[in-house]
């Protein structure tokens, strides 16, 4: 391990004194106090570089705050050929256009996937209407020669509309009232039989649902659109709403846990969270009285053929979250393979699992240093780059899972071999100051090669964390937006919404749609949830 450089003693100068200072140096007058003010200046600037270098302050860090930054190979190493050429084009006082080619042809670039229209069939939600013609039909003579016969083609012309309206739509029944002179009776026209006696339905829940944990939009901000819109909907109301609706899905979702819990592969990380009232917090979610933090864990349990989703906030670490999870694994189970980051808190302690380390995790040590040793730093991402080249393939292909791990073996492991060769020499002979920014990098891969490798023992074993990364977003456009919870019981019913809406699209449904039928048939769920899980419940609607 590096060694922790201290902090240097504080160099009090004001601005005066500072421009008192250079002024002596300009006339080679300094005295005995000003050599030392200058010792502490420069030792400073070393200590700040440090620093700098180890990524306590790291510029490229605070950059990407305020950047879209991309950690494709194809653009780090692209940009580093740029400055290159660059700084030579520059030096050399040469013109981009001398190597004969015009600037015309230097711009032509391949258009990008996903950036022209959306085709119809994207449009899975839109209410779909068949319009058929006036006055022909198939068999019909055709209008135009008089001689053929009319036959129906299989694509029909498709115009999409769009319009607009607010999330949540209400409509006011005005009842016929009518009063007898007599007797002053008055009798009030009833509704029709199609109109539900509920003032909410069970699309109101689930888009209020969607839109606050699914979105990121917070009561708050939902109830002023309403209101502007003319149909007010309390941020009260909203609450009491997908309280219910949370009731209605919990049966499907404590099947959604056992099930994550018998998974053959697993995935796990932590993001911060906030609950603003902690005194809420139980002992139970609570096993460090010490521990202030709070956070929200995303699991992804690959069970079968299928992906499940699932969150919880609390002050438990992701490894504690999967050992309370894994209480509920079927005791005959082989222990799971799991995914995660070198952090120790990522582990159980409880439960034995077969631990993979993330390589991305481990490249991106690299990158952050890539400024400062760039061609170090190249050579290991275009090595990683090959091993996500045939990774691309396998999934092309649709390899199995033992194909998968025969071609990587074959086409992966002599690549790994010969950068973990590197990496050593590097530091053998060396070439790399351990204690430096870049020496940490060598050394984080080095101390987890095994579990960054697994890819090339076990079939099925993932090469990175990604999947689970992904999907705290969610969690992270929420707290982005709607800033905490309130209290622990707010946070359960989030991190069910989220796990239901995560799961969903993780099984290609529409969640909208899934929570408004949950909730249509719920007697049927609660006594069966097995079957109305978002993979399945569409046989129960046939």
């Amino acid at each position: 391990m590096s060694k922790k450089k201290k902090l240097p003693k504080d160099v009090v100068l004001d601005s005066k004194q500072i421009e008192s200072m250079y002024q002596k140096v300009k006339d080679r007058s300094l005295t005995e106090e000003d050599y030392k003010n200058m010792e502490g200046v420069f030792r400073l600037i070393l200590w700040l570089m440090s620093e700098l270098e180890k990524k306590k302050l790291s510029i490229k860090r605070l950059r990407r705050v305020f950047h879209v930054v991309t950690e494709k190979a194809i653009n780090v190493l692209k940009k580093n050929k740029d400055d290159d050429a660059s700084d030579e084009g520059n030096a050399g006082g040469a013109s981009s256009a001398d190597d004969g080619t015009s600037p015309k042809e230097k711009t032509v670039t391949k258009k990008k996937k996903g950036h022209g229209r959306k085709a119809a069939s994207a449009y899975t939600g839109a209410e779909r209407i068949t319009i058929e013609h006036e006055t022909l039909s198939p068999g019909s003579s055709c209008p135009e020669c008089g001689t053929g016969t009319l036959y129906e083609l299989k694509d029909p012309g498709v115009v999409v509309r769009i319009v607009g309206n607010a999330p949540l739509m209400g409509t006011v029944y005005e009842h016929q009232r009518l009063r007898c002179n007599p007797c002053g009776a008055v009798i009030t026209a009833p509704l029709p039989e199609s109109v539900s006696k509920k003032k909410y339905d069970e699309r109101a829940g689930a888009m209020i649902a969607l839109l606050k944990y699914g979105s990121g939009v917070p009561f708050f901000r939902l109830g002023y659109l309403q209101q502007r819109l003319g149909i007010p909907l309390a941020p009260s109301t909203q609450w009491d709403i997908v309280e219910k609706v949370a009731n209605m899905l919990r049966p499907v979702y404590m099947v959604l846990l056992y099930l994550a819990a018998q998974g053959r592969l697993v995935h796990n990380d932590d993001t911060t969270a906030r609950i603003l009232n902690k005194a809420t917090l139980s002992d139970l979610d609570n096993p460090d009285p010490k521990r202030t933090g709070i956070y929200t864990t995303g699991i992804i349990s690959h069970y079968r053929d299928h992906t499940i989703a699932l969150y919880h906030t609390g002050k438990k670490h992701a490894g504690e979250n999967l050992d309370d999870l894994f209480d509920k694994r079927e005791n005959e189970r082989p222990p799971p393979l799991q995914m995660c980051d070198a952090l120790t808190r990522n582990i159980p302690k409880k439960n034995k699992t077969k631990v993979a380390n993330c390589l991305i995790h481990g490249r991106r040590n690299f990158l952050d240093v890539f400024h400062s040793f760039p061609d170090e730093c190249s050579h290991v991402i275009k090595e990683l780059s090959e091993v996500y080249k045939h990774e691309k393939r396998t999934r092309k292909e649709g390899m199995s899972d033992h194909q998968r791990l025969m071609f990587h073996k074959e086409n992966s492991e002599p690549v790994m071999n010969e950068l973990k060769k590197w990496l050593k020499s590097r530091l053998d002979e060396k070439k790399v100051e351990p204690n430096s920014s870049l020496g940490d990098a060598i050394n984080y891969m080095r101390n987890h090669w095994e579990e960054l490798t697994i890819f090339l023992k076990v079939p099925g074993a993932p090469l990175d964390n990604n999947i689970v990364e992904r999907s705290l977003k969610m969690v992270i456009l929420h707290r982005k937006n709607a800033y905490f919870f309130k209290t622990q019981f707010g946070a359960e019913v989030g991190d069910l919404f989220m796990s239901i809406i995560a799961t969903c699209v993780q099984a290609k449904q529409n969640p909208f749609h899934y929570m408004v039928t949950i909730q249509k048939h719920a007697k049927l769920a609660l006594k069966n949830p097995f079957d109305w899980l978002p993979w399945n419940y569409q046989r129960q609607l046939a």
